[in-house]
């Protein structure tokens, strides 16, 4: 028996050997990653760990870490054999913040953003009260219950699903754990949120996308010709690694940089501005800092997001969170409801107005749209567009928001139609072009009664 044991503590002992050759190098990645995910699912959208252990940090390598979650504290530590470990830690009104290995420094920010809550008996979408039932003479309902219906099969992994028709709710379905009042991280569709809050800026005159001389460290050299429009089109010609597998520019800013809007700032040009497509998630969060670099202070930076966009839709349950350096982590840390993300995509279907004001130009939702040399037309201004045809058999005016792991707000036009989609499948085994073909051929149906569209009043309070 002895001898069995010992053998199988050699295996183990070699396999904590293997597991810290090839691993190591990354271990600070994984055990940030893992800490990072823990906080946020636990203490912002309140979960509970274990399901978060189970589901969403069970993939390979991350699945490697233990995580702690210090409810007294309100954080979350993670290590690999008890190694390389990390901690993250909340703060109302901010979610969780990353610490680095060993830094001795906190995440506690003093300053709370301002938010401006709608106060009304509006239905949602336009308001937060109950929607109305309705139902329109060309939607079969029993059709589009049962294409919700596959897209929650088991090896879909969805968890969340939302359609807006004509500016009203029409179907939505969640996983068991899930609800209406769940909030959802959308990772990169928190890019879309950067654009939005650009457009916001140009609408009120502050910038324009044809600006150059950006920022003064660029000032001396070549890359003082980079303009606003190549950063949002993802073709400022400046080097970056977006690689998700690996220590590369991505993982390093993310789960190492205290401030992550001065990592692509120092990147050195390797490719003429405009001409050369390449997805960075520095770059979204160099625009968070541009943006930061439009106010007088910080406090007005962090509040513009919320009273002139987010707050402005109705977006409540939405939290930006940020870096160490109190930036908003403009690539990838965002999270609100799934109804929430529907009301985003509702902004842009009606050409940027909001029930009445408009936030965004409409030039700025056209530019928008406008795809990327490059990108095969698949990208335009911070937005995924089907231009050319990668999902071929929806409408090409279809663009979206998109997130790590299938998360999306889909929105197209000449449907009339918003969809949210969350999970942790992407495509293609997610099949978005079938799910998105079954919800359009329900809404092109023709039976039931319509439902005329109300008005919508609101008002504001702010906190």
């Amino acid at each position: 028996m002895k001898k069995f044991l010992g053998y199988g503590l050699i295996l183990l002992l070699l396999g904590i050997v293997v597991v810290a050759v090839i691993y190591y190098p990354r271990l600070n990645l994984i055990t940030g990653f893992a800490a990072k995910n823990m906080c946020s699912c636990v203490f912002e959208a309140e979960r509970d760990p274990e399901t978060v252990t189970e589901l969403d940090n069970n993939f390979d390598p991350v699945n490697l870490s233990e995580t702690e979650v210090d409810y007294k504290n309100f954080s979350a530590s993670s290590t690999v054999f008890g190694l390389k470990k990390r901690t993250a830690v909340y703060n109302p009104g901010y979610g969780c913040t990353l610490l680095p290995e060993e830094s001795g420094k906190n995440s506690l920010f003093e300053y709370k953003p301002k938010r401006t809550f709608l106060e009304s008996n509006t239905p949602y979408p336009f308001g937060n009260a109950e929607p109305i039932d309705t139902t329109f003479a060309e939607v079969d309902s029993s059709q589009l219950e049962a294409a919700l219906e596959n897209a929650f099969l088991e090896a879909n992994k969805t968890r969340a699903v939302v359609v807006l028709y004509k500016d009203h709710l029409i179907a939505e379905k969640y996983a068991p754990g899930f609800t209406y009042k769940t909030k959802l991280l959308g990772w990169s569709m928190t890019k879309s949120i950067t654009s939005a809050v650009l457009g916001v800026l140009e609408k009120k005159g502050q910038i324009t996308v044809k600006q150059d001389d950006l920022f003064p460290e660029w000032e001396k050299d070549a890359r003082a010709e980079i303009t606003l429009d190549d950063l949002l089109q993802m073709n400022s010609g400046l080097a970056w690694e977006e690689d998700y597998t690996k220590i590369s520019d991505v993982t390093k800013m993310l789960f190492l940089a205290e401030d992550m809007t001065q990592v692509q700032l120092h990147k050195k040009l390797v490719g003429e501005p405009g001409s050369v497509w390449n997805y960075s998630s520095g770059t979204s969060n160099l625009l968070s800092g541009f943006i930061r670099d439009q106010f007088k202070s910080h406090e007005a930076y962090l509040d513009f997001w919320y009273t002139q966009l987010i707050d402005k839709i109705g977006m409540h349950s939405m939290t930006l969170e940020p870096d160490l350096a109190g930036n908003y982590v403009g690539s990838s840390y965002s999270w609100a409801t799934a109804r929430d993300w529907a009301k985003f995509g509702l902004l842009y279907l009606n050409k940027g107005n909001w029930n009445g004001e408009q936030l965004l130009n409409e030039s700025w939702i056209d530019y928008t749209v406008q795809p990327v040399v490059g990108s095969d037309e698949q990208y335009g201004a911070h937005f995924w567009l089907n231009s050319g045809g990668i999902y071929p058999d929806v409408p090409r005016d279809l663009f979206s928001a998109n997130g790590f792991q299938g998360q999306h707000v889909f929105i197209i036009p000449s449907e009339d139609l918003v969809v949210v989609r969350f999970g942790l499948v992407e495509h293609p085994d997610f099949d978005i072009n079938l799910f998105l073909k079954e919800i359009i051929e329900a809404v092109n149906s023709e039976v039931d009664s319509v439902v005329p569209q109300q008005k919508q009043e609101v008002s504001e309070v702010e906190i």
